[in-house]
């Protein structure tokens, strides 16, 4: 099994869980593969991290340094992998979900194909919500987890914690548009008026070019002036959850924004981190004396340099090894096949993935 789609059914034993123990049951709380055990059988791993765009590489920092300071492998090689396939348009300006999934798909299976990875993490909400219905994921052996099922898991515990509360998620015009967080959230019993949901046009690409920037801190201020603006009660107390992993890199930002608007936050909800639990709950710490440790950052697309000024600095406070990877990112224009239907090329042909057509 290279995934597994938490249940309605799965999502109340979590909700009953959180009543009678205070927390989500330890497995539970992110989206795994069934079965690990080879993966941690191995000295030397590679572990890819896929996103459509660079938000991923937070991630990717983050495992990182945290499995050097496990120990678990002998060696780690990671490879963040840009599914992105165009400066010019990403995943949202793509009409269907047809086509966003077969490019995808296509990209999965340059990843395998040319890397060999151990384990795949999809650092990217939208991208973890098409996986399912991608044809890879029926037949790839690798473990894949997806972002969404952590950020799931930790918006419901905050909400169950403070039942008065109300939940504003903030994602890509593609994240909040699927609705996946939502649906989830009131399978597992929440009301649907204690979540808001804001999408945040071009926001990501902002963040890319510049996190702290002035123009990002607009953005940001406009969204969350936006979302208070839905809630009916305005002096609700609220979470603030971030469905895009780019999100993560303005945290400042989104504090300073809700408190410019007199609006103290119970917490900033962000799964980047939560995702990555289940790589340290095997038991395997101390394993090796030491971890040796790579990373590279593959693209399609150029990566201009002041995207690459701007989050290296960031980066590389969490792991030079993966802001040095930035900074001599491996520029691959055939990295993967698309199709741009604008120009009419015929690179790559978009057959139907298997339950393309549900939802």
């Amino acid at each position: 099994m290279s995934r597994v789609k938490t249940s309605r059914a799965g999502w109340l034993f979590v909700l009953l869980a959180i009543f009678c123990l205070g927390e989500a049951p330890s497995g539970l709380e992110h989206q795994q593969p069934a079965d690990l055990g080879p993966f941690f059988a191995k000295r030397q791993v590679t572990i890819a991290v896929t996103d459509s765009g660079l938000g991923g590489l937070s991630i990717m920092a983050e495992a990182a340094a945290r499995l050097k300071e496990a120990k678990i492998f002998e060696k780690a090689d990671f490879v963040f992998f840009n599914a992105l396939f165009s400066n010019e348009s990403g995943y949202n300006s793509l009409k269907t979900r047809a086509e966003k999934t077969t490019v995808f798909d296509s990209a999965l299976e340059s990843l395998e194909k040319n890397y060999r990875p151990d384990l795949i993490l999809i650092g990217c909400n939208t991208l973890s919500v098409l996986y399912p219905e991608t044809f890879f994921s029926t037949r790839t052996k690798i473990p894949v987890v997806g972002i969404v099922d952590a950020g799931v898991a930790m918006s419901l515990k905050a909400l169950l914690t403070n039942p008065a509360a109300s939940l504003i998620l903030f994602g890509t015009e593609t994240t909040i548009g699927e609705g996946e967080h939502k649906r989830k959230l009131m399978e597992a019993g929440i009301p649907e008026k204690r979540i808001i949901a804001q999408a945040c046009p071009e926001l990501a690409g902002y963040i890319e070019n510049g996190y702290q920037s002035d123009e990002t801190g607009l953005l940001i201020e406009s969204a969350v002036e936006e979302a208070l603006a839905k809630l009916t009660d305005p002096k609700v107390p609220i979470y603030a959850g971030l469905v895009c992993t780019h999100y993560g890199y303005s945290l400042s930002l989104w504090n300073k924004a809700f408190e410019e608007r007199g609006r103290q936050l119970l917490g900033i909800l962000n799964p980047n981190s939560r995702m990555l639990d289940f790589l340290f709950e095997s038991g395997d710490k101390n394993r090796a004396r030491t971890t040796k440790m790579s990373a590279r950052v593959v693209s399609m697309v150029e990566i201009a340099e002041n995207k690459r000024k701007s989050l290296a600095g960031w980066l590389d406070k969490v792991s030079p090894e993966v802001a040095s990877a930035l900074t001599k990112y491996e520029l691959k224009p055939n990295l993967f096949k698309w199709q741009d239907p604008r120009r009419g090329s015929k690179r790559m042909s978009l057959r139907a993935c298997p339950g393309q057509a549900r939802r």
